[in-house]
């Protein structure tokens, strides 16, 4: 019977093919076991709450904005919320994207949904604004001017590059209507200081109230 023998190359590139094999094999094995290494390290599998969606600051968190992920507990944000009813009520501090934490530094302290938003120290004043509705936004900075009359009439510049916190459109309980021509439009809640609301509310009661809007690119 013929029998074919294998040619010296053919032998040297079997013997390579085997060799290759024998260390793929090796790689594999050595990374399933580093990957087996580092489990303690990242840690068990945790739940944390996350946007299910796009959610804006302001935002009162209802059950159908956030889902629960599970995650290695290494990777777990501090103060991380574990669960949708942790997060349901709560009010955000700042915008978050879909599929981010809900922590505790990312949602407002107790309280409604103005003053959960009032960082310690500063203050929630409304205003008339006498603009069409949708010209303002919150997290727009503004100007509010005061025009007083009497004997001596003149305008002066109240306070500058103030934050919106909140509009109250019209129909909104506790919301002032101001006329601006033929024009009524919603109030706005700023952030300021205490000083600057008692400046305010001194121009509210003694003077014509105009508010400014400011460029997207000055800070207060």
């Amino acid at each position: 019977m013929f029998r074919r023998r294998w040619s010296p190359r053919s032998k040297a590139l079997g013997l390579l093919a085997v060799a290759c094999g024998v260390a793929s094999f090796a790689l594999v094995g050595g990374y399933e076991r580093r990957l087996e290494a580092l489990r303690p390290v990242v840690g068990a599998q945790v739940p944390v709450a996350v946007a299910a969606q796009d959610l804006t600051r302001g935002t009162v968190l209802a059950a159908d904005a956030v889902r629960v992920a599970r995650i290695p507990s290494a990777f777990a944000p501090p103060g991380a919320l574990r669960s949708v009813e942790q997060a349901v009520g709560r009010t955000l501090a700042s915008d978050l994207a879909e599929g981010e934490a809900v922590t505790t530094t990312r949602v407002g302290t107790a309280g409604g949904p103005v003053a959960s938003l009032v960082p310690s120290g500063l203050r929630a004043f409304i205003v008339p604004s006498g603009m069409p509705p949708g010209t303002v936004r919150t997290g727009d900075r503004v100007d509010v001017l005061a025009t007083f009359g009497g004997p001596h009439p003149h305008t002066e510049t109240v306070a500058t590059g103030l934050e919106v916190l909140r509009l109250l459109e019209v129909g909104d309980a506790g919301a002032t209507l101001v006329a601006s021509g033929d024009v009524a439009g919603p109030s706005l809640v700023l952030l300021v200081s205490p000083e600057t609301a008692e400046d305010l509310a001194y121009a509210t009661a003694f003077a014509e109230i105009a508010v400014t809007i400011d460029s997207t690119g000055e800070a207060a």
